[in-house]
C-alpha cells in the first residue's frame, strides 16, 4: 500500500465518521441529552457485563487451578523421587564398577607377578642347565617349493 492510498483511506474514514455523526444527530428521534443518557446507560451496562464476565472467568480459572495444583504437586514430587532414586542407583553402579575395576587391577597385577616369577624361574633353570651340559638340538625343517611341491631337508645345529 502506498503512502498516497493510505492517506486517502484515513481521510475517507474521518470524513465518513463525521458525516455519520451529523446524520445521526439530525435524524435522532430524541434530544441530545436523552441520547447521551441512553448512550451512557448502554456503556455502563456493557462495562458491568464485562466486569461480571471477568469476575466469573477469574473465579472459574482460580477454581480450576486449585483443582489442578494438587495433581501437579503430586506429579512433581513423584518425578523428584524417581530422579533421586535414579541418582542413588547411578552412584551405586559407579561405586560397584569402581570396586570391580580395583579388584580386577589387583588380580591383573598378581597374574603379571606370577607369570614374571615363572618366566624368571624357567630362565634360571635353562641358564643353569645350559652351563652344566651342552644340549644337541636337532631340528627338521620342511621347505615346500610351490612350483615343484617337493623338498625337505634336515638341519643339525
Amino acid at each position: 500500500m502506498s503512502k498516497k492510498s493510505g492517506f486517502g483511506f484515513v481521510l475517507g474514514t474521518v470524513f465518513g465518521a463525521a458525516v455519520g455523526a451529523v446524520t445521526g444527530l439530525m435524524l435522532a428521534p430524541r434530544s441530545g441529552a436523552e441520547s447521551r443518557a441512553m448512550a451512557a446507560d448502554v456503556m455502563n451496562d456493557a462495562w458491568d457485563n464485562a466486569k461480571d464476565a471477568y469476575e466469573v472467568t477469574s473465579q472459574n480459572t482460580a477454581e480450576k487451578v486449585a483443582h489442578i495444583r494438587p495433581v501437579v504437586d503430586a506429579t512433581t514430587d513423584e518425578l523428584r523421587a524417581k530422579v533421586d532414586a535414579a541418582r542413588e542407583r547411578m552412584d551405586q553402579v559407579r561405586s560397584s564398577l569402581s570396586d570391580a575395576v580395583a579388584v580386577a587391577s589387583v588380580q591383573a597385577q598378581d597374574a603379571i607377578s606370577n607369570i614374571t616369577s615363572q618366566v624368571d624361574a624357567v630362565v634360571t633353570e635353562v641358564s643353569a642347565n645350559a652351563v652344566k651340559e651342552p644340549v644337541d638340538v636337532e631340528a627338521q625343517v620342511e621347505i615346500v617349493d610351490e612350483d615343484t611341491s617337493n623338498a625337505s631337508s634336515e638341519v643339525d645345529a
